[in-house]
């Protein structure tokens, strides 16, 4: 039997990329860590966490890099919770050297679980999420194949995204450090967009950044230096001000307008 294509399950369903037994021994105290935590900072109203990103895939870098959580909460997210799992990352970002920082996304179980959701975060919490607590809501969740409609819900917004990325680069301090954080965040944002921008075409998932870009780069070959050159400052960004105006002047208008033409824009959000 041919085996599926990378990413997809035998049926061909998007499988869940991450997997605790795929933690590193470095991260496992951490990982713990935030579990013991999380029932105490939210209590009762704490449905469920989980991990995404490097850790939970098995490719994390000692003191490089971040553990990501997301956590569902049975009532909508206030500002005292926000301030909260700020704390939390703080702290263990303190008390952990193995990490660099702590990133928490915060959403409601009935977000998570909403229609206009399904497959944006409740794709990003059934294919992309490792449970950590509570009950997995991926059992609520549909199952998901690369096609248009994920790739619309999932970056089709990127339009209007750039007018609050040249705020963001119009504010932040004038020094290479400050600006680093903002060329790892826009470089992983425009790669991941260019992937999925032809992900129904490949046919397939991944989260690799160089695996990305290439994929992207066989279809737009035009633009696949640019691409595969955010996908290195992804992982080790500079704090180059041109890097940014490319990005928003260039890269990430051409990629919006070829998204919308090809999968159409994402449904409006409330927020």
């Amino acid at each position: 039997m041919k085996p599926p294509p990378k990413g997809l399950d035998p049926e061909g369903y998007l499988a869940r990329e991450g997997s605790p037994a795929r933690v590193q021994a470095p991260f496992r105290p951490v990982v713990a860590a935030a579990r013991d935590r999380l029932p105490d900072v939210f209590g009762a109203r704490l449905h469920s966490a989980y991990l995404y990103g490097s850790i939970p895939r098995g490719t994390a870098r000692v003191g490089r890099s971040d553990l990501d959580l997301l956590v569902a909460l049975r009532e909508e997210p206030g500002d005292a919770d926000r301030a909260a799992a700020r704390a939390l990352g703080e702290a263990l970002d303190k008390e952990f050297p193995e990490i660099d920082g702590v990133g928490t996304l915060l959403y409601s179980r009935a977000r998570l679980l909403s229609e206009l959701e399904t497959y944006d975060l409740g794709w990003f919490v059934a294919c992309l999420c490792t449970p950590l607590l509570g009950a997995d809501l991926a059992e609520l969740l549909p199952r998901y194949r690369p096609d248009s409609l994920l790739a619309r819900e999932t970056n089709g917004d990127l339009a209007l995204l750039l007018p609050r990325w040249r705020d963001r680069i119009a504010g932040v301090e004038d020094t290479d450090a400050a600006r680093r954080p903002l060329v790892r965040f826009m470089s992983r944002h425009l790669v991941r967009t260019g992937f999925t921008l032809v992900m129904p075409r490949w046919g397939g998932w991944t989260s690799d950044l160089a695996e990305m870009a290439g994929i992207f780069g066989a279809y737009y070959p035009t633009r696949a230096e640019q691409m595969r050159t955010a996908a290195v400052l992804g992982y080790e960004p500079t704090g180059d001000r041109a890097v940014l105006r490319a990005y928003v002047d260039d890269l990430g208008p051409w990629l919006a307008e070829e998204y919308a033409r090809v999968h159409g824009v994402k449904a409006p959000r409330p927020d």
